[in-house]
């Protein structure tokens, strides 16, 4: 399992599928997310802007990313 780093409280889906080089951009993120394409901590996820907390676990294209601060 990758990780991640962050320097805030939390990051939004979109951007912590970019950070973590899961998609190549904003749109790409959008689409896969309203698709049904990504979990967070087991659950799929529809929100491109649901708030990432360090802990978390974002699932894609069966790759899982941990996200720490």
């Amino acid at each position: 399992m990758e990780t991640i780093k962050i320097s805030d409280n939390f990051i939004k889906l979109g951007q912590a599928m970019k950070l973590a080089g899961l998609v190549d951009s904003g749109v790409d993120a959008k689409i896969e997310i309203q698709e049904g394409f990504v979990k967070v901590n087991g659950k799929v996820e529809l929100q491109r802007g649901k708030k990432i907390y360090p802990g978390d676990v974002i699932e894609f294209d069966g790759q899982q990313v941990r996200v720490e601060n």
